[in-house]
């Protein structure tokens, strides 16, 4: 349970991530479906009038102008009308260059409790386009709504996927997104599905193969699950996750897992932890 002044945060996973070209911009044209687990981060804001932000634990190597956190409240600033300040708690338990979005869930949740905790009020939609300035998966976690996603993730069609259980495995590495998109042998042309062809399209992750070449600890962990049900990768890596009928299931595997791997089981939810406490609190 969560203290008032504490926001969640959550993981995502991709479900399915397709790369359909290379804009002359150099950000790469997508499709994916996007769902929430009842997992994540978690960040406590405690408001003042002192007009000042800060944001701890500060990260190591990355200035406080240039933590997302700390840039989604500035953002914000010049909507309020008052002198405000937070003070801004990471509670961090989402791996770094894993695919789960925890940067981009810990922004969104950010502009969200502030909108409402500094009574500006702004909507969804302009949350969400301020957040697309901080990253491509902003957006998502603003909604809160699990989605079919095009162009480079900001085109969002609601979905309503089944909400099984995941077991998600932290090999233990942290892949650099940028990195993955600039490989030369990265998949850049498959071709567009429509959302009505879902149901019969044969999905996958373009990322996964060079990811898994580049990191052969993502393939262990691949290797691993596919034993104990249907696996893949998310986002860019290095978060694999498998999908279960149900909670106990889930924990049969892991409590299995081998000692140089990390894992946790959650729950696919299609209404995101941060939408459900923000509707709480209104």
């Amino acid at each position: 349970m969560f203290k008032p002044n504490q926001w969640p945060a959550p993981a995502k996973l991709n479900l399915f991530l397709h790369i359909t070209g290379r804009l002359p911009n150099g950000y790469h044209s997508l499709q994916t479906n996007f769902q929430f687990l009842d997992y994540g981060d978690s960040l406590a804001f405690d408001t003042n009038s002192s007009n000042n932000v800060s944001v701890s634990p500060e990260v190591e190597g990355v200035t406080l102008e240039d933590n997302l956190i700390y840039r989604a409240a500035m953002m914000l600033k010049p909507y309020t009308k008052e002198p405000v300040g937070a003070d801004i708690t990471l509670t961090k338990i989402l791996p770094m260059g894993a695919g789960l979005g925890g940067g981009s869930s810990d922004a969104a949740t950010t502009l969200a409790a502030l909108n409402h905790l500094w009574n500006i009020n702004l909507p969804t939609d302009k949350l969400a386009e301020l957040g697309l300035a901080l990253g491509a998966d902003v957006p998502i976690f603003v909604k809160g709504v699990a989605a079919f996603a095009e162009g480079v993730g900001e085109e969002l069609t609601p979905i309503s996927p089944p909400e099984p259980w995941y077991l998600v495995i932290w090999p233990g590495v942290s892949v650099c997104t940028k990195t993955i998109f600039n490989l030369p042998q990265l998949p850049r042309n498959t071709p567009k599905i429509t959302l009505a062809d879902l149901d019969k399209a044969t999905l996958k992750n373009d990322c996964q193969e060079v990811t898994k070449n580049r990191h052969p600890e993502v393939a262990s962990a691949l290797d691993w699950l596919i034993q104990y049900a249907p696996a893949k990768m998310t986002g860019t890596g290095s978060c694999v996750f498998g999908e279960f009928s149900s909670r106990a299931d889930a924990t049969v595997a892991l409590e299995k897992l081998p000692p140089n791997m990390h894992g946790f089981v959650a729950k696919g939810v299609n209404i995101s932890p941060l939408i459900s406490t923000l509707s709480a609190r209104r």
